[in-house]
């Protein structure tokens, strides 16, 4: 009877492993009668704890603690702080809620300048002046205020807002935009929250709005709806970013730091099992069986099958623990099928790097990242690979 041992990903304990388990189990079912599926459920051995029960987690953003403090109030600059990471992500946020608020044309006294004609003019006199009003932020202000004057919602929105308050939303737009551009370009040094918002003043009087103190109400209500908006999404995310720090991140540190043990279960396991054997392994399991099936030969192992897995990465990057790049992969690793989703960004390549050993297959869960990354196993198409492949 052929035989498939299922390496699990990090962060999976129980009972969420057993639903996994079960769902693998049933999947190769559904395309072969007759195949034995067995676990190595690394996590309960293996994986990482928090021994001082998360001492160093620091408190969430939204909460401020100082030494033996318990947690206080929420931070109420969070919400600020959210908005400025939506429009970090698209510059022309609050462009696009200001045009949808606006109403129909609305004709104006013979003579009168329209307000985008306006807004237009101004930020091409700041893009003519070069990145030196934004210099603290880095280089693109220029640029920036081109493409802006340019953006087909700018005039839907000078229609909708005060000539005051479309300039401080311009001001934001073009101050996200440079931090956006330098952020893309994995830039080394982005400016403090301070910094950044003394700009965009600079940027909002640059463009007709009066100092700051004297502005209506108005002028920052988008922002604080967007911030609200933000701040909960930012609340969620940073509840799934903590808990995917323990022990999903744990678990990768810990067995690049002390795999020996990983491995050796994991070797056990197959010794004494029947050939033909194949293993399978999603994401960290993948770089599991990887580093196991080279560290030294397991005649049992007809078939390795990576998912969503990291592994050419590591080699690539010299991080592998049992392969140092440009070594080839030894002649005992038996024939390796790699399945990655193009959306999932922890997938890698592996044929590049080892022409002739690795059989790369794209399968498409139709989920962006980071659902990508869990899809696999609902994915009928990662099972008949699976099957279509085994020794």
């Amino acid at each position: 009877m052929a035989t498939v041992v299922f390496v699990h990903g990090t962060g999976v304990r129980e009972p969420g492993f057993s639903a996994l388990l079960g769902r693998v189990t049933a999947g190769l079912a559904a395309q072969r009668d007759g195949l034995r599926v067995l676990p190595y459920y690394w996590g309960a051995a293996h994986g990482a704890t928090l021994a001082a029960g998360g001492a160093s987690l620091p408190p969430p953003s939204g909460t401020t603690r100082g030494l033996g403090e318990g947690p206080a109030g929420p931070d109420r600059s969070d919400g600020t702080t959210a908005a400025w990471a939506v429009l970090y992500d698209d510059p022309y946020a609050e462009l696009a809620l200001a045009a949808a608020g606006s109403g129909p044309p609305v004709e104006r006294p013979p003579g009168s300048v329209p307000p985008q004609q306006s807004i237009r003019a101004l930020l091409a006199a700041l893009a003519a002046r070069g990145d030196a009003s934004a210099a603290e932020l880095g280089p693109g202000l220029a640029r920036a205020a081109t493409d802006l004057a340019a953006h087909p919602l700018l005039g839907p929105a000078a229609d909708a807002l005060d000539p005051a308050d479309l300039a401080v939303l311009a001001a934001r737009s073009l101050t996200a935009r440079i931090v956006a551009d330098a952020l893309d370009a994995d830039s080394p040094l982005v400016p403090v929250g301070a910094t950044r918002d003394a700009v965009t003043d600079r940027l909002a009087e640059a463009l007709g709005a009066p100092p700051r103190g004297t502005e209506r109400g108005l002028r920052s209500y988008l922002l604080r709806t967007a911030g609200a908006v933000a701040s909960r999404a930012v609340e969620r995310r940073r509840r799934a970013l903590t808990e995917a720090a323990h022990p999903a991140a744990g678990d990768i540190l810990r067995y690049l730091s002390r795999g020996t043990a990983f491995r050796e279960g994991l070797r056990d396991l197959i010794a004494g099992l029947e050939p033909p054997v194949t293993v399978v392994g999603h994401s960290l399991g993948g770089i599991i069986a990887l580093d196991t099936l080279i560290s030294a030969p397991l005649p049992q192992a007809g078939l390795l099958v990576t998912v969503g897995s990291q592994g050419p990465f590591l080699y690539e990057s010299g991080s592998l623990p049992s392969l140092e790049h440009p070594a080839p992969l030894p002649s005992h690793v038996p024939a390796w099928l790699n399945l990655y989703d193009p959306r999932d960004l922890l997938g890698h390549l592996g044929a590049g790097l080892f022409p002739g050993r690795v059989t790369d297959v794209a399968v498409d869960s139709g989920q962006p990242f980071p659902a990508a990354h869990s899809a696999y196993w609902t994915n009928p198409a990662v099972y008949r690979h699976i099957v279509d492949h085994l020794p």
